[in-house]
């Protein structure tokens, strides 16, 4: 007897289950709306950060032109798009120049918080000991200083509270590092304590496995599932430390480089006189950028959690159901079908149980 093999259905392609790509398909509803709000923000500010020497008219540090100095404070009009600052610099040329110092300050942060924590976390977790227990201490400890005074600490430090762009965005970054990797290392430490007690590391472990080879091949990849979660809730709070930093007056010098802290602290006694777009355009900047990167990463969590996840399977039911209600339509045409369609003449079939005496289904 031949045996007939039904194959499957062909396999997607791999862009559908890329990062991103996979959560924009499940995500339904107000889920999708805030995912698909979240990164065109994010989209928008990188296209700006890449693209700053195209878009913008002017460098961040430019004064004049072949027309002469700019004028101080002028409002948005032919030649400054929107007005130009206290200093004379153009205002939408440094919000688009300062798009690259603030996504330069999240790269180089998160990329130091990824690496150190998720070392630290699978050495601790797995090794254990009294190198476990020190780990842990120092991480405890750290939670008790705020990010931004780290910052400031740092930045002067590194050099001396007026930073060049670089330095400014170091300090910003090492801080954002420094108070970031416990957050890290706890997700991936306690991920690698649970998984070095699973049968496949423990087999590892028999054949004679090295200790390098079972975290890179084994542990790495099960115990950093959560991280792109913890990524993108906390990626904003390095562009705040960076703006934090330039207001208070510890950030990046105006010709080194944009920062827009720097530019809503030069705003302040602006806005006494009435002259709103020095300030304005800014911080406007900022809250667009951080609202992105927080729609995103909260969107990812609500994928990511069973508890917080729409399904998508919830609205194909509720249609489902609405489909097979019977209306009062559907009971009449059903009660006058002809004996040709259904065998039977009437409203009642033969074979339905409780009306045939001799069904099993039958009441005595």
């Amino acid at each position: 007897m031949s045996e007939t093999v039904v194959h499957g259905a062909a396999a997607e392609p791999r862009w559908k289950k890329l990062p991103l790509v996979w959560q924009l398909r499940q995500s339904v509803g107000l889920q999708r709306a805030m995912l698909v709000a979240g990164l065109v923000l994010c989209a928008a500010f990188v296209v700006a950060a890449l693209l700053a020497p195209v878009i913008a008219p002017y460098s961040y540090s430019q004064l004049s032109d072949d027309a002469g100095s700019f004028a101080r404070q002028a409002p948005p009009g032919d030649g400054h798009l929107w007005g130009t600052t206290v200093g004379g610099y153009d205002v939408f040329s440094r919000v688009v120049w300062g798009a690259q110092t603030a996504l330069s300050t999240v790269i180089i942060a998160v990329a130091a918080s990824l690496f150190l924590g998720i070392f630290l976390g699978l050495v601790s977790g797995y090794l254990g000991g009294w190198l476990d227990r020190l780990l842990v201490t120092i991480c405890d400890a750290i939670y008790a200083f705020p990010a931004l005074l780290l910052a400031i600490v740092l930045s002067i430090i590194i050099s001396g509270g007026q930073s060049s762009r670089w330095g400014g965005i170091l300090a910003a970054a090492l801080s954002i590092t420094v108070v970031f990797v416990p957050q890290y290392f706890r997700v991936v430490r306690a991920e690698t304590v649970r998984l070095k007690a699973e049968a496949f590391v423990e087999s590892a472990q028999v054949i004679g496995t090295s200790t390098p080879r079972i975290l890179s091949r084994h542990v790495l990849r099960n115990a950093t599932r959560s991280l792109p979660l913890i990524i993108t809730l906390n990626a904003s709070e390095a562009i705040l430390t960076l703006a934090g930093l330039g207001f208070l007056g510890f950030g990046i010098v105006p010709t080194a480089a944009a920062e827009w802290g720097y530019d809503l602290n030069r705003a302040i006694a602006d806005v006494a006189s009435g002259i709103w777009w020095t300030g304005i355009f800014p911080g406007l900047a900022i809250v667009l950028l951080v609202l992105g990167v927080t729609l995103v990463g909260e969107s990812l969590n609500d994928l990511s959690d069973p508890r917080l996840r729409i399904r998508r399977r919830a609205a194909g039911t509720a249609d489902a159901i609405a489909r097979d209600a019977v209306g009062p339509d559907a009971a009449t045409a059903t009660s006058v079908r002809s004996p040709d369609e259904t065998g039977w003449s009437g409203t009642t079939p033969p074979d339905r149980p409780g009306t045939d005496p001799t069904s099993p289904g039958a009441k005595p």
